[in-house]
C-alpha cells in the first residue's frame, strides 16, 4: 500500500486534497512519481502550479506515465511543471 510521507499538517484544504490525489492515482508507478513529488513540493507550489497539477490529475495514468517517461510530449499547459516533476524523479528526493 502506498502512503504519503507528508502528513498534510499545515496545508490548506486544496493542497491536502491534491496531496491525497497524487498518492491515490490507481497505478503504483504514478502514485510514486506524483506522490513523492507532492510530498516534497506541495507546500511551496504557487497557486498557478497547483491549478496545473489539478488539471494533470484529470489525465489517465497511461498518458501521464508516457509523458513523464518521455515517450510523448507533456501537455502544453503543464510543460514547466513537468520539467520539475521529471527532474525530481531523476535526481531523487533530497538531491
Amino acid at each position: 500500500m502506498t502512503t504519503t510521507a507528508h502528513s498534510g499538517e499545515g496545508l490548506d484544504h486544496r493542497r491536502k486534497r491534491l496531496l491525497f490525489r497524487c498518492w491515490h492515482r490507481g497505478t503504483r508507478e504514478m502514485d510514486l512519481i506524483l506522490g513523492r513529488f507532492a510530498d516534497a513540493h506541495i507546500a511551496t507550489l504557487a497557486d498557478d502550479e497547483i491549478a496545473v497539477l489539478e488539471r494533470l490529475l484529470e489525465l489517465p495514468d497511461p498518458e501521464l506515465f508516457a509523458a513523464v517517461s518521455g515517450a510523448i510530449a507533456p501537455p502544453s499547459f503543464a510543460e514547466s511543471l513537468f520539467v520539475r516533476i521529471k527532474a525530481f524523479n531523476v535526481a531523487g528526493p533530497g538531491l
